[in-house]
């Protein structure tokens, strides 16, 4: 066979993935490595070497050209979709001079330099101080500047994953647009960096240590990155000279990947964090002064709400009580999700009243910076596997959540869901996600849809399919539909408005109580 192939390199929170797809939007050939998510030299931080990001990306190019068997010549182009807010420093030799922080990671600047008037002003004048502390406390540039400064004045580049990734494979410092999600100095209305002559963005350059000579070049999805050079095919396999596409970060590809173009289409990711999206062509923020994020397509929003931790918990629930499970499932050589599956089919729907809300992290508006996990409705009746359902149960309930927020901005009725994601491989989530919001829960045709998502750029940006609109049409479509039982739908939905809805507000002054009592969450 001659036909085109498109590679897609998707490097996630737990692995490297090297996806070969074909126009049609068929996963022709698969492999995997994974990688130790973070370590922690101090509670609350979570960092990873650079080199092993790229040399899990290096070993799943070459598993894949040898365990395929795939002609390389077939493959035309190449983009590559990572993990969003994971931040490397580089000197002016291009070396890595320190760990990568990793999106989970918690810890804050505290020291902060005095900022302009006309910027405390402004944000004084809006009641929003709080968010613009919250920002700079967030920004892992303005802590390397107060804790490592010899680090900081020796950063050349301060690059997220992903444009240190395509320097590594194409040797400049550029990145998609679509990757810009972190603590930087980005106006996600004209999705390029601040200007700084705009009043409501350059107070950004004033509130963050980085500089513009530190960042790199940005491509619109589908624009060209560069070429695979000599070193990068030495190590990948890649063949040398092949055009690197911008593509986004993972959510973004995976909204595209999905098929989700218009913003009656929900998007659900159940991953590590869950998310809620839309693809949108207005810019509108659910949550006031929350930005949307650039779409995985030219000139597109993503309107996202996360729950930060999702399915995390699931995680969190297999360490703490499903060790029987996980010793079984190795066993078998299966996942142990696959044995919690009948947790979920051994429950009831509502888990005997016992209701989860998935606020393990404090955030800054929903939930605020007081916030944490709430459970309640104990019984005697409730066993591990009540509190396994409650979790899966939450976090579609906080995501119904926002999805009404979303409705509320956008204007417009989300109609279906397009559920991808590691917890979309569980039949029983998908079915009470469609329960839940009462809607039609479908499952992309493939399960890497992130990856499908950097390969439509592919085809888009060598003008394989003639735009994106086109290639979604040509290679995404649904797979398996889950649609909503009556009974537990009304069920979900009066446990949903009369219990779940009001609880933060109810549970937010004790939280309060909680933080001054214990200084927990900082």
């Amino acid at each position: 066979m001659t036909a085109p192939l498109l590679l897609a390199i998707d490097q996630g929170t737990q692995s490297a993935r090297a996806l070969l797809f074909d126009l049609d939007g068929n996963l022709v050939a698969k492999s995997k490595v994974a990688i130790e998510p973070y370590f922690s030299a101090q509670p609350g931080w979570a960092e990873q070497h650079a080199e092993v990001f790229w040399n899990a990306i290096c070993q799943a190019c070459q598993d894949l050209w040898r365990t395929s068997g795939v002609e390389r010549s077939r493959v035309k182009g190449v983009a590559i979709t990572t993990q969003r807010t994971t931040m490397v420093n580089v000197d002016a030799n291009g070396e890595v001079l320190r760990p990568a922080i990793i999106w989970l990671d918690q810890r804050q600047a505290t020291q902060l330099p005095p900022l302009p008037l006309w910027v405390d002003a402004m944000f004084t004048a809006l009641g929003e101080r709080d968010t613009l502390h919250y920002f700079r406390t967030q920004a892992e540039c303005n802590w390397l500047a107060q804790h490592q400064p010899d680090t900081w004045r020796r950063t050349e580049k301060f690059l997220l994953l992903s444009g240190w990734l395509t320097a590594q494979l194409c040797g400049r410092y550029v990145d998609s647009v679509a990757s810009q999600v972190g603590y930087l100095p980005f106006d996600f209305r004209r999705r390029d960096w601040a200007r700084d002559a705009d009043p409501v963005n350059s107070w950004k350059w004033q509130a963050l240590c980085v500089e513009r000579r530190q960042l790199p070049e940005l491509v619109a999805p589908g624009g060209l990155l560069g070429y695979i050079t000599g070193a990068a095919a030495e190590a990948t396999g890649i063949p040398a000279g092949l055009p690197l596409i911008s593509a986004g970060a993972d959510k973004a590809c995976e909204v595209l990947g999905s098929g989700a173009l218009a913003p009656d289409t929900g998007a659900i990711s159940y991953g590590t964090t869950a998310t809620f999206n839309t693809c949108n062509t207005k810019y509108v923020e659910a949550i006031r002064f929350i930005p949307p994020y650039p779409a995985a397509v030219p000139g597109q929003y993503n309107t996202e709400q996360m729950v930060q931790r999702g399915y995390w918990m699931v995680q969190w629930f297999k360490q703490e009580f499903a060790q029987k499970e996980m010793l079984a499932a190795e066993e078998l050589g299966i996942e142990a999700e696959q044995l919690l599956e009948q947790f979920l089919r051994d429950t009831p729907a509502g888990a005997m009243g016992l209701m989860l809300q998935p606020y393990w992290s404090p955030g800054v508006r929903i939930p605020g910076p007081e916030a944490k996990g709430a459970m309640i409705g104990f019984g005697d009746v409730h066993t591990r596997a009540h509190i396994y359902r409650a979790i899966i149960e939450g976090i579609a309930y906080a995501l119904r959540e926002a999805r009404e927020r979303v409705e509320k901005r956008n204007g417009v009725k989300v109609r279906r869901l397009r559920v991808a994601g590691g917890g979309s491989q569980s039949d029983a989530a998908m079915q009470i996600t469609a329960d839940i919001f009462n809607l039609p829960a479908e499952r992309p045709h493939v399960y890497e849809a992130s990856g499908l998502g950097a390969a439509i750029n592919v085809a888009v940006g060598l003008g394989l399919h003639g735009d994106h609109a086109t290639a979604v049409r040509r290679m995404t479509r649904v797979g398996q539909v889950f649609t909503p039982r009556a009974p537990d739908a009304r069920l979900y939905d009066r446990l949903y408005r009369r219990v779940y809805a009001p609880m933060y507000e109810r549970l937010a002054p004790l939280y309060r109580d909680i933080r001054r009592i214990t200084g927990y969450p900082a």
